[in-house]
């Protein structure tokens, strides 16, 4: 166990080095600093690890990352500060330029929590720690912890909505956040959270093109019903999984019809829509959960 920690602590003396040379920790704070890792890797390296001891690391790690920000800015602006004839350009880029302790604390915290779900796979409350702070500092492996979170919690609503949220507001993909709502409420069909939710990003993305028809200048009551066609094929076509339910037996979800009806006839595109996607989600939710009258009043 000995070597085991003392190597990890040896790997970590490139960074440490780093902060004492760009002056933002002393060699006293420095040594501190290895006193407080060397305990902490002695107690994830017992026997029977407690989830609170990977959480106190996480802890102090996430606190000497935030002092070493501090301390980087301070340092700039003293640097900039005491340059009386004024810093030239490469000059600026060599103390902007990032260096190996500036990434090394948020990889370090992965690995913690990393070791702390591979131990504890069962904690929801844990994963989700996980994914909170991947999400916050933008790491790039949160796609592949939301995949490892819904291989072992499939039966957790919360963690299909958290993967669908991260999927339509951070990627900005509302087929992958749709798949992954479908998905979750095939699981979980019982999930009020999961239907209210499933409604909200559904709307929520009718309300974005309706703001960005506006911002093209295409406002209601220019939308007549001979210019949307192509805008209606188009729809039908990205969102056929969501109106497949309404569709079976029509024989007709490419638009066609559309082209059958009078030019002069005006509809508003988005309200028939946003009635579509209502009444696809809530006839979907009530066959689910036909006695939830709660479920009803989250609706409305």
């Amino acid at each position: 166990m000995a070597d085991v920690v003392q190597y990890r602590l040896e790997r970590m003396v490139d960074e440490l080095d780093d902060l004492e040379r760009r002056g933002i920790f002393t060699r006293r704070e420095i040594s501190e600093i290895v006193k407080q890792r060397r305990k902490f890797e002695y107690r994830l390296k017992r026997r029977s690890p407690l989830k609170e001891d990977f959480l106190a690391y996480v802890e102090y790690e996430t606190q000497l990352d935030a002092l070493r920000r501090l301390r980087k800015k301070s340092v700039a602006r003293r640097e900039n500060e005491n340059d009386e004839n004024g810093a030239t350009t490469a000059t600026k880029k060599k103390r902007s330029r990032k260096s190996i302790s500036d990434f090394a604390g948020v990889v370090r915290i992965v690995q913690i929590y990393r070791l702390a779900v591979t131990r504890f796979k069962g904690d929801v409350e844990l994963w989700f720690k996980y994914l909170e702070f991947c999400r916050q500092r933008k790491n790039g492996r949160m796609k592949k912890i939301l995949a490892q979170v819904i291989r072992f919690h499939p039966k957790v609503p919360g963690v299909w909505i958290y993967a669908a949220a991260w999927e339509f507001d951070h990627n900005l993909n509302v087929t992958g956040a749709r798949a992954l709502m479908q998905n979750g409420l095939r699981v979980c069909p019982n999930s009020e959270d999961l239907w209210v939710e499933y409604l909200r990003m559904e709307l929520t993305y009718l309300n974005k093109l309706k703001a960005r028809k506006v911002a093209l200048g295409e406002d209601e009551g220019t939308l007549v019903r001979d210019r949307r066609v192509s805008d209606q094929k188009q729809w039908i076509s990205e969102n056929k999984d969501l109106f497949m339910s309404l569709d079976e037996g029509t024989g007709n979800v490419d638009g066609s019809n559309v082209e059958n009806m009078e030019p002069e006839k005006k509809l508003d595109l988005f309200r028939e829509q946003g009635l579509r996607v209502l009444q696809t989600i809530y006839g979907g939710a009530i066959e689910a959960l036909p006695s939830s009258f709660s479920l009803r009043q989250r609706f409305f």
